[in-house]
């Protein structure tokens, strides 16, 4: 019996997806009035915009530092013109997690899986 329960506990351990892939993934972002505002792509410690606007500068790639509950945006399209320091893993009813995207002075898109 100790045996299974061993086995059951490593395998949940084992299941356990670390800290940046909880990060890591497709996500489908809106903005303050909910409408479609784009792709958020995070891999590793890279990201890519892809915006629901045609021309829009925010679209493009940029690096990323992993933190504890989220994401800061070290440069790229999304830190330069929309000015986006972090995105913050937040408990959503829906998905379970969501990332809202954060400037300065407040929040400006929310981010749910894909």
């Amino acid at each position: 019996m100790r045996r299974i329960a061993l086995i059951a506990a490593i395998t949940a351990l084992s299941a356990t997806p670390s800290l940046a892939q909880a990060y890591s993934g497709n996500w489908a972002c809106r903005d303050a009035t909910t409408a479609k505002a784009g792709i958020l792509t995070i891999y590793g410690q890279v990201y890519g915009f892809a915006s629901t606007v045609v021309g829009d500068k925010s679209s493009g790639t940029g690096t990323i530092t992993l933190y504890d509950d989220g994401v800061g945006f070290n440069d790229g399209g999304l830190k330069t013109t929309r000015t986006i320091q972090a995105g913050r893993l937040i408990p959503d009813p829906t998905y379970g997690t969501a990332i809202q995207l954060e400037t300065p002075d407040t929040i400006v898109m929310l981010c749910t899986p894909r």
